[in-house]
């Protein structure tokens, strides 16, 4: 087991409705602190309570954070919903299911969570996300009910 990092682990997310507003799927963006050239977290500490990593990405700064998006998903005609290939780890709809990539390569699945059973869900992660970053962004997709209207 890796020796865990002493570079606090932060997030920002915003979720949004698309431009239908309540009907189709939500766009997710997810802000974290960068990563060095020795790939440790880069770190960010607000100076005060106005100061966040979304408002820094609204000042136009934006270096040393990491910007990540959800996977679009497409329409299926047959299903009649929108899908999202979960290569078989995700076996149920549900407006709670995504996929978060790298803009720098959208095929670089970064984040997906989804649906197995009724009341269980299943998690997977990879870099540049830490496990309490990637448990607080699927945390947050159960926060609200703007898909399920």
């Amino acid at each position: 087991m890796a020796a865990a990092s002493a570079a606090p682990c932060y997030r920002g997310l915003r979720q949004e409705t698309n431009v239908l507003g309540f009907r189709g799927p939500r766009r997710m963006t997810v802000i974290i602190p960068g990563i060095d050239a020795q790939n440790r977290r880069i770190s960010v500490q607000p100076l005060n309570e106005q100061e966040s990593l979304l408002s820094l990405l609204q000042h136009g700064v934006n270096q040393g954070v990491i910007l990540l998006q959800n996977k679009a998903p497409s329409w299926s005609d047959e299903s009649g919903a929108y899908v999202l290939n979960f290569h078989g780890r995700v076996t149920r709809a549900s407006v709670k299911n995504f996929q978060i990539v790298h803009p720098d390569d959208p095929d670089y699945l970064v984040l997906q969570f989804g649906r197995v059973a009724p009341d269980t869900f299943t998690m997977d992660f990879r870099f540049p996300l830490c496990p309490l970053q990637a448990f607080a962004i699927c945390l947050s997709s159960f926060d609200g009910k703007l898909a399920c209207e």
